[in-house]
């Protein structure tokens, strides 16, 4: 078999040695054939074209992880490989939303017009508040004592909190009632999405603070999202989730704030493995009031449609329910109520066995705001 030199396959795949080099230790894209004596990496020419397609999908910014999912698929399933770019761009293009929604608020509160057509290539709509039909629930399981978690659903919040420690419970609580406390939300009507952005991350510095003092010792996670009319706002800290079903798109909207998760997108584990990694539930941001720097919340804006439908859950759901599962389950388009149920039977069925509690928030985006549940 004809061999390319390290140098030849550079130049071919247009991938610098140094890229070469460091895909080859993450497994991502292993020489054919290394000399035993020098070390020297030769590649074998039909390696070009997966070279190709990791070095485009560099240029798009996706992570080393996710391309190593992407390429694994266009060997066996070149139908799904594009599956998964498209729901990476949608996640894209969701941030890249919420980026200039954040913009256009910076340019109103600076003085300037709102409209950012010119900059962003956007379409500006009249106002158009929509309202939620929504429900929330939240189980125990099978496995612990007590149910530590916390989950909110109305008008304009959506909420879930997974407390842990020996006051789990009553972090989770002291948490949700800072949140549910915000002007931004028992106000009615839309907020300049700055200012909303700005109440939500002091709103988590005060449950910080709250939940320090309710259970010192103890802490929780929390995923919560407030609803103007046409965007949600989420704040996030920890591993709950929150994603959206559009169109027959499920995006998750969070990132997972975790020490497996970090290994992940750092290219160092595989997801598949991640899955089952004994140390998956081991948090890198959390709720606790202990330390001398409160946790910064991941802050992110989302504009909602007609016939969006919001999942906000905890871990006892996503980590023993594929996302597929949570997809078809949104994707039967029952009301939120008979959702909800579905979801958390699916995570205590038999041969998962509800090992943690289990907490979901669905809601639905109505046009008539007067059929919305109040």
């Amino acid at each position: 078999m004809s061999m390319l030199t390290i140098g030849d396959f550079a130049r071919a795949s247009r991938l610098s040695a140094k890229a070469l080099r460091r895909y080859d230790e993450l497994g991502l894209l292993p020489p054919a054939r290394v000399d035993p004596y020098t070390g020297y990496r030769y590649y074998a020419r039909d390696q070009v074209e997966r070279a190709r397609l990791v070095a485009w999908l560099r240029r798009i910014d996706m992570p080393l992880a996710e391309i190593g999912q992407v390429c694994a698929l266009y060997e066996t399933d070149p139908s799904g490989a594009a599956r998964a770019v498209r729901g990476y761009w949608a996640r894209v293009e969701a941030e890249t939303s919420a980026r200039r929604d954040l913009a256009a608020s910076l340019v109103d509160r600076l003085g300037g017009p709102v409209d950012m057509t010119d900059t962003a290539n956007a379409t500006t709509t009249a106002a158009r508040p929509y309202g939620l039909l929504f429900a929330a629930l939240s189980e125990r399981g099978h496995v612990r004592e007590t149910n530590q978690d916390r989950a909110h659903a109305g008008p304009r919040l959506l909420a879930v909190a997974d407390g842990y420690g020996a006051a789990g419970e009553r972090a989770a609580t002291a948490a949700l009632a800072e949140i549910e406390a915000l002007p931004a939300v028992r106000a009615q009507g839309p907020d300049r999405i700055g200012d909303l952005l700005n109440a939500l991350e002091d709103g988590v510095r005060r449950a910080d603070t709250a939940v320090g003092a309710a259970a010192p010792g103890s802490g929780t996670t929390l995923t919560a999202g407030v609803w103007t009319g046409e965007r949600l706002a989420l704040a996030h800290v920890g591993d709950g989730r929150a994603y959206l079903l559009r169109d027959g798109e499920f995006v998750r909207l969070t990132r997972d704030h975790t020490v497996v998760q970090a290994r992940v997108e750092a290219g160092e584990l595989d997801p598949a493995e991640a899955a089952a990694h004994p140390d998956r539930a081991l948090l890198l941001k959390a709720l606790d009031g202990a330390g001398t720097s409160v946790p910064v919340p991941d802050l992110s804006l989302h504009e909602g449609r007609p016939g969006d439908r919001w999942l906000l859950c905890t871990d006892g759901l996503s980590a023993v329910v594929p996302e597929p599962e949570l997809k078809r389950a949104l994707a039967a388009g029952s009301e939120p109520g008979q959702t909800v149920r579905t979801l958390a039977a699916l995570a205590l069925a038999e041969g998962r066995g509800g090992p943690d509690n289990v907490s979901c928030v669905v809601a639905v985006v109505v046009r008539d705001v007067d059929r919305a549940v109040r």
